[in-house]
């Protein structure tokens, strides 16, 4: 199980009413995304160097309650389903002071060679694979 991530909101980030512009948390997504799959010891510029490639295919957020500049933000990420070609990866953003929920997520991705082929980690890429397995039987519950 990763560690949560914590990303310090900034000034850039916010829009004309102080919030957090909601395009931000993607962004956030993706940096807490690329953390866990470093704590899983399969970070992307080593699959990238295995010749796997990881695209986003979908992305969901619902806002639930707004972040503002300087707020640091708990990103709980976790593998919510993976079967060797595709996963789907689920988020929960929360103040890291109070715990409010700010933000709850998804993204889907799939696997391709690095000639844009797709892939089947379980034949191809074996060690890639028992780490996505094994991050998968390791996933936490959503805190509530």
């Amino acid at each position: 199980m990763a560690e949560d991530y914590i990303h310090h909101a900034q000034y850039y980030e916010t829009d004309q009413m102080g919030c957090v512009h909601h395009s931000n948390y993607i962004r956030w997504m993706e940096e807490a995304r690329i953390h866990m799959m470093e704590q899983m010891g399969c970070g992307y510029k080593m699959m990238e160097a295995d010749g796997i490639m990881s695209p986003v295919l979908e992305v969901h957020c619902q806002y639930k309650s707004m972040a503002r500049f300087d707020d640091r933000v708990a990103i709980r990420v976790w593998l919510k389903e993976y079967n060797g070609i595709r996963m789907t990866i689920a988020y929960e953003m929360r103040d890291a002071r109070t715990g409010e929920l700010r933000t709850t997520g998804e993204s889907r991705h799939c696997f391709l060679d690095a000639g844009g082929h797709p892939l089947s980690l379980r034949r191809s890429h074996p060690k890639w694979d028992a780490l996505f397995t094994q991050a998968l039987e390791k996933a936490p519950l959503p805190a509530h």
